[in-house]
């Protein structure tokens, strides 16, 4: 399955994931605004709020490999996402049980949005009990004639969180920090936070 590089990526990102073969990243694609590339959906008190990780160049005319977009740090990011996921999931069964963990990969300040979403990407399979290995494209192309490649590229977009295609895996409804209707869409880490251990069994 090929898949873009996402930060924290959606639920329904690693429900695709369970059972197939390999996840293979897309390395080579142009860096694309307003995407799961660098923002997730969190569940707070007022509602769904996206967090961005801003990056450098991500404005220019001129198109930049995603895997070459820098992280800027000029900006106090870090914190301000480390306090939005405090406010919003420190009161929940498991925030203190993965805290640590998530906490040190922020502090880590890999160079790359690439690099960032990668190590989040490989503490969540670690979580989910997901032996699914990454690989990585080595050129790319714009479509894939072959039928060994499920091609899920900007399949999964910010904009259409709250509509999932019907004919996709889904993420079976669990409890939720707030509101009384399941939202779909949001980030892993609602997931985890709730479920603990026990999240890998929601990924229908």
């Amino acid at each position: 399955m090929l898949f873009e590089s996402q930060y924290n990526p959606p639920a329904q990102f690693f429900a695709e994931l369970a059972g197939t073969d390999a996840l293979w990243l897309e390395c080579h694609d142009n860096y694309r605004k307003q995407t799961y590339r660098n923002r997730c959906l969190i569940l707070t008190n007022q509602g769904v709020k996206p967090l961005t990780v801003p990056v450098i160049d991500g404005n220019r005319s001129e198109k930049v490999k995603t895997s070459a977009i820098e992280i800027d740090y000029r900006q106090n990011w870090v914190h301000q996402h480390w306090r939005s996921l405090q406010t919003a999931y420190g009161g929940t069964p498991y925030f203190e049980y993965y805290a640590d963990y998530l906490h040190d990969i922020y502090l880590q300040k890999p160079a790359r949005l690439f690099e960032l979403n990668l190590a989040f990407l490989r503490f969540y399979l670690r979580c989910l009990r997901l032996s699914t290995p990454v690989e990585f494209t080595t050129d790319y192309h714009p479509q894939y004639a072959s039928p060994l490649v499920l091609d899920r590229r900007d399949c999964l977009t910010p904009k259409a969180a709250a509509a999932p295609e019907p004919d996709r895996k889904s993420v079976r409804p669990y409890p939720q920090t707030f509101g009384k209707d399941f939202v779909p869409g949001l980030s892993i880490l609602d997931l985890l936070f709730m479920q603990g251990p026990a999240a890998g069994s929601f990924l229908a």
